[in-house]
C-alpha cells in the first residue's frame, strides 16, 4: 500500500501563488505516472498537470504558463507551483500517483478569491 499526503492548499487572493506538495510513503516498489487532478463545485474531476518517470510533463490548457509541475524521486513527493491564479482555479486538488496500482490522495481545498 501506499500513501498519500497532499499539503499546501488555502485562501490567496486572485493572482497570488501556491505550491502544492504530495508526498508517498509505504511500500512503494517503483512510482511511475504522477498527476495533479482538481474538482470545482459541481464540475467532473480534471487533469491539472502530470509528470512521467523521465520528467516529461503535461499540461491543461487552462493551467499552461502559469503552473509547473515536478517531482523529486529521492523523496517520492511530487509539486504543483501555481501562480497568477484565478478565481476559476478553486477546487479540491488532488495527487495521483501509479505504483503498480492507481492511488489518490485526500485532497487539499484551493480558494482563489476575485
Amino acid at each position: 500500500q501506499v500513501q498519500l499526503v497532499e499539503s499546501g492548499g488555502g485562501l490567496v487572493q486572485a493572482g497570488g501563488s501556491l505550491r502544492l506538495s504530495c508526498a508517498a510513503s509505504g511500500s512503494i516498489v517503483i512510482i511511475r505516472n504522477m498527476r495533479w487532478y482538481r474538482q470545482a463545485p459541481g464540475k467532473q474531476r480534471e487533469l491539472v498537470a502530470a509528470i512521467g518517470s523521465g520528467g516529461t510533463t503535461d499540461y491543461a490548457d487552462s493551467v499552461k504558463g502559469r503552473f509547473t509541475i515536478s517531482r523529486d524521486n529521492a523523496k517520492n513527493t511530487m509539486y504543483l507551483q501555481m501562480n497568477s491564479l484565478k478565481p476559476e482555479d478553486t477546487g479540491v486538488y488532488y495527487c495521483y500517483v501509479w505504483s503498480m496500482m492507481d492511488y489518490w490522495g485526500q485532497g487539499t481545498q484551493v480558494t482563489v478569491s476575485s
